[in-house]
């Protein structure tokens, strides 16, 4: 793990490589940052810090101190808790562009989960006293902020309605139709497709149901999988099957 790096220039589209301590990002493709005015985005330049961490690294602990709002920008984060056994419940899952850590900043309080790099992946950090001062100053970062507290409640809701489910692949089969997008032609995609063990802590199942379940799919005809990604050819089909029919 590297000590997060000063950024000395925000104007590239795409972070530099690892190897750069000059990390190059657009602040206003970072959504909760998009809207803020330029004497926002010039005051928040300076405080943020960079930092590149393998796949499987824990990113965040559970019970640290809530010291920083955090970025996703590249890579693929998984919010974790960890059971009394040992074991590890996935929560949720972070893409490019999402922000966390927030409810320990609002609440003065400890980290709530774990989140672990599930790719390698580039996260910011906000100091807490900024982003506070965004929170309580900036109306386009509130606005952002409370529609985000909404939807989560409501993916948390879903996500508790999922776990309900007694029947294991109809499990697997209602998170994938809560994960996939319309692409337009009638189809849905889901990209960034979590590992099958990822999934697995997700659901609490094991890997190997996911990966005969996904494969049942393929063999259906529902669904195609391209490397990280998994197409919904067929999003009626995968419905029913959620349904039980």
């Amino acid at each position: 793990m590297t000590s997060p790096s000063k950024a000395d220039h925000f104007d590239a589209d795409a972070a530099a490589p690892p190897q750069d301590i000059q990390i190059q990002v657009h602040l206003r493709k970072i959504p909760l940052l998009a809207e803020l005015t330029p004497e926002e985005i010039a005051r928040i330049r300076p405080e943020l810090r960079f930092r590149h961490y393998n796949k499987r690294e824990v990113v965040l602990h559970k019970g640290g101190s809530g010291d920083a709002l955090l970025f996703l920008l590249s890579g693929q984060l998984q919010v974790v808790d960890i059971t009394e056994d040992g074991r590890a419940i996935g929560l949720r899952m972070l893409a490019p562009g999402d922000f966390f850590g927030e409810i320990a900043l609002i609440n003065d309080s400890t980290r709530s989960a774990s989140v672990v790099a599930t790719s390698d992946v580039l996260v910011a950090f906000l100091p807490a006293a900024t982003a506070l001062h965004l929170f309580s100053h900036s109306p386009s970062v509130a606005k952002q902020m409370l529609r985000h507290l909404a939807q989560k409640i409501q993916r948390d809701s879903e996500f508790r309605a999922v776990l309900s489910i007694n029947n294991t692949a109809r499990r697997i089969y209602t998170y994938l139709s809560l994960l996939q997008k319309p692409d337009g032609n009638g189809q849905a995609v889901i990209d960034n497709l979590p590992t099958h063990q990822d999934i697995a802590n997700m659901i609490n199942t094991s890997r190997e149901t996911v990966t005969r379940a996904l494969l049942s799919l393929v063999q259906q005809g529902i669904v195609q999988k391209e490397s990280n990604r998994l197409v919904i050819l067929d999003p009626a089909a995968l419905q029913k099957l959620v349904q039980g029919v």
